[in-house]
């Protein structure tokens, strides 16, 4: 496996900081990949004889992780400790926090070199520090690896009684420009209550939400939220976010009024009744939810294309939360059929105008996705850690940086050519126009087909099927492309296949070639092995190619 550009400069920094510090937090967005930096980060770490324990703290995400973990780290042995199985055998050990935490259990822990705490703005809940501290008691030399979406809490404690600085984050903006997140395209509706939200009064975690509803939740209002909706986002899977219970129980009646299919999820939804309502979003014809906070964290539904806010956030990592339910490509393969280009967000609490929209412009300040080395550092004022350059609010204690903090926006959109560049294989246009882009390895091949305003992406695995994987615009599916290669080749090969472009086309592949219509002049130098293996498996696989192609192109008209 080879790792994305800023993954790798992500675990670099994270293994810098180690060493220095012997802790640090990874801040990182859905769809950026966590689960794979903690990985790689564990296996460029890794001795013989380490021990290593990976909290996680829910139990589907155990099994899950331990999965992709082995994928990139097949020679390191792995064990469960949850609670139906109770492993210490494998050299690293994927636990559930819940299970660990007792008694019982605890008294098992004894010397672990490594700790890593996925979603580890959970890492000063009594739970994780019941663990943390006594694994410190075993090994006082320990190293602590965090790796999170939303680092701050909302309840101000701050993360420093386990994690003293922040070594890398990844932005949002960045997944987007790269084509591993769609864009969303953001809507702020007045509807005429800005004023009294301003006057919102604030508590220890975020707007006193009563306060909200009693502004938002208006007969009036819950009408226009729907007729907005219809107008901009009618076919789209949505999630609307709520202040109260009682608030969305009436923007959810408000929908059924219009005859669209809507239920609601709270807290006190039962767990059998709430899966079966959001894989039914997922899947089925519910067409939209309404929530209050339920559906911030730990749930990914690629279809959801529209996002809607009916309530204000204190904290912009709320909104980030919230807004990311919506970001996440689709992969053709479990989505047949749907097209996903961006995700619409409409906003009617301020929140957008409070924090700023994700889609106005990227902060470059430190940026390393464009770049090389070691991720610029600065010291938070509040807490003295070290963080990168480019955040705007501390991982550790929250901090927000003003006028202090020196900010450079640029409108900037990465293109194909930005990307194919930065890509370790060799993307040949076979037709010299921009329209048809193909890469191969030893172990199989990606091809990105350009035709008016929709991309398709193809992919074969030696001796596999032709699937289609990526359907969207151009960024997004050489982005699915390239990741497909890095998945199933590794570095030596994507070498190896950069050299092909230095040797000379064979015989046999010139005979190959025209037994497929296509010669090779003899005075034809433009011709390399890599070229003739990229065509030969064009050609190979053109009529599957074509018609998987031209099936997206007739459905177009569906695109989201």
């Amino acid at each position: 496996m080879i790792l994305r550009p800023y993954q790798e400069v992500a675990v670099d920094d994270a293994s810098v900081a180690l060493d220095k510090h012997k802790n640090t937090i990874v801040v990182a967005p859905t769809g950026a990949g966590k689960t794979i930096m903690l990985s790689a980060l564990v296996g460029k770490r890794f001795k013989v004889g380490n021990k290593v324990l990976v909290l996680q703290h829910r139990d589907e995400l155990v099994r899950q992780n331990k999965t992709k973990f082995s994928r990139v780290n097949p020679n390191i042995s792995t064990s469960i400790v949850d609670g139906s199985e109770k492993d210490w055998n494998g050299s690293t050990i994927f636990s559930m926090v819940q299970t660990l935490s007792r008694e019982n259990n605890l008294n098992n822990i004894n010397h672990f070199d490594l700790v890593v705490v996925d979603e580890s703005h959970h890492a000063v809940a009594d739970t994780y520090m019941r663990i943390i501290n006594k694994v410190k008691e075993a090994n006082n030399s320990v190293e602590i690896v965090g790796f999170t979406a939303t680092p701050n809490r909302g309840d101000k404690k701050g993360l420093k009684k386990v994690f003293t600085n922040c070594s890398h984050q990844i932005e949002i903006n960045t997944l987007i420009r790269e084509g591993f997140l769609v864009p969303p395209k953001t809507f702020v509706i007045d509807v005429g209550v800005q004023k009294d939200l301003a006057n919102v009064r604030k508590t220890v975690t975020d707007f006193d939400m009563s306060e909200v509803e009693k502004i938002m939740n208006k007969r009036a209002i819950n009408k226009r939220i729907v007729e907005e909706w219809q107008s901009k986002a009618e076919e789209r899977k949505t999630v609307v976010f709520c202040s109260t219970i009682i608030h969305a129980q009436d923007v959810c009646d408000e929908f059924r009024r219009s005859n669209i299919r809507a239920e609601i999820v709270t807290g006190d939804t039962p767990t059998e009744q709430r899966k079966q309502i959001l894989k039914d979003l997922e899947f089925g014809d519910i067409q939209v939810v309404v929530n209050v906070a339920v559906l911030t964290e730990g749930f990914d539904a690629p279809p959801i294309s529209c996002i809607v806010l009916t309530r204000p956030c204190s904290y912009k990592s709320t909104m980030v939360q919230m807004i990311g339910r919506g970001l996440r490509t689709v992969n053709q393969e479990e989505y047949p059929g749907l097209i996903k280009k961006d995700c619409i967000v409409l906003d009617f609490g301020t929140s957008v105008l409070t924090h700023g929209s994700l889609d106005e412009g990227v902060n470059l300040d430190g940026e390393q996705a464009l770049g090389s080395g070691a991720t610029p550092l600065k010291v938070c004022p509040e807490c003295a850690s070290e963080i990168p350059l480019s955040s705007r609010e501390c991982p550790i204690c929250g901090h927000e940086f003003g006028g202090e903090d020196k900010e450079i926006l640029e409108n900037f959109t990465m293109t194909e050519v930005d990307l194919i560049d930065r890509s370790p294989f060799r993307w040949l246009d076979l037709f010299e126009n921009n329209r048809c882009m193909m890469a191969s390895g030893f172990n199989g091949f990606g091809l990105v087909a350009h035709l008016d305003n929709l991309s398709v992406c193809v992919v074969r695995r030696d001796r596999g099927r032709l699937r289609v994987i990526s359907v969207g615009t151009k960024e997004q599916t050489i982005a699915a492309a390239d990741d497909f290669l890095r998945g199933i080749e590794d570095s030596d090969g994507a070498k190896k296949g950069k050299r092909w472009l230095n040797q000379a086309v064979t015989v046999k592949q010139k005979e190959a070639l025209a037994r497929n219509n296509l010669f090779i002049r003899p005075m034809d130098f433009s011709w390399n092995k890599y070229k003739a293996a990229c065509w030969l498996n064009y050609l190979w696989n053109k009529k599957e190619i074509d018609d998987k192609i031209l099936s997206y192109y007739e459905g177009d008209n569906n695109a989201t």
